[in-house]
């Protein structure tokens, strides 16, 4: 039992080592990636613009869950009018980032990775090699920087979407007055909430952008591996992330 552990978190803390020299390596080839804007842009349309419909609808449907338990929490104290304020703040600082990570790991992180660990299985990234071509500045880097480009724009347009959703059930449906829900909600969200937002969805994109490509790269060159680093890409990434979240919020509070 102790030997399992023992070897468990050895294994733990090589992977670690792994994937922090693989960041390494990513951000020094990333000046040289820039220069070539056209291929990141290209990633960002794949990995934030295909996208956009599952994380518009995803976050229009937990801003409407949002405004419907936060109404019957805050009609509890007299307090419907702060709706506004309660959705505003769960949206920006917690639900929005954390959601549309989980989400991004789920399409783009999979679609990544399962690209990446195909071009492995296929034998393009030798080949790329064996031109002298380095297939991590001209395949990884571009992804990586796409995708993490991408996760902080889609978290905005969660949680815009997620206001718009706690509004629309909060005041069409259940009669909180218009001019409160707004003003509240202007009142409540500041700046630092804004932030808190920003740099966790910033880092969450870096988070789960760097799993899959990692997952891809060292795929083991067979359909199953592809499939494995796939299903690794999703269960890791949603570890690290709830992880994350919990260290970044005790760090802003």
């Amino acid at each position: 039992m102790i030997g399992e552990l023992r070897k468990s978190l050895v294994d733990a803390l090589d992977g670690l080592g792994d994937i922090s020299l693989f960041l390494l390596r990513l951000i020094v080839d990333t000046p040289r990636a820039l220069l070539r804007f056209e291929l990141i842009a290209r990633q960002i349309f794949n990995s934030g613009a295909l996208s956009l419909v599952i994380i518009m609808l995803s976050g229009l449907f937990v801003g409407m869950v949002l405004g419907l338990q936060g109404f019957q929490l805050l009609q509890r104290f007299g307090s419907e009018a702060a709706l506004g304020s309660a959705a505003a703040i769960g949206l920006v600082r917690e639900l929005g980032p954390v959601i549309t990570a989980l989400l991004f790991a789920g399409r783009a992180g999979t679609a990544l990775a399962s690209e990446i660990g195909l071009m492995r299985a296929t034998d393009q990234l030798s080949a790329m090699e064996m031109m002298a071509v380095d297939p991590i500045r001209y395949v990884v880097v571009p992804r990586f920087l796409g995708a993490v480009i991408a996760m902080p724009l889609l978290a905005a347009i969660f949680s815009v979407i997620g206001l718009y959703g706690a509004q629309l059930v909060g005041v069409q449906i259940m009669g909180v007055d218009s001019g409160s829900f707004w003003s509240q909600m202007q009142g409540a969200v500041e700046l630092r909430d804004i932030n808190e937002g920003v740099v966790k969805s910033a880092i969450f994109g870096v988070a789960c952008s760097l799993i899959a490509v990692y997952q891809g790269y060292y795929a083991a060159p067979t359909a199953e591996g592809v499939g494995l680093a796939t299903t690794r890409t999703v269960v890791t990434s949603a570890v690290v992330v709830l992880f994350l979240d919990y260290l970044l919020t005790s760090a802003f509070l």
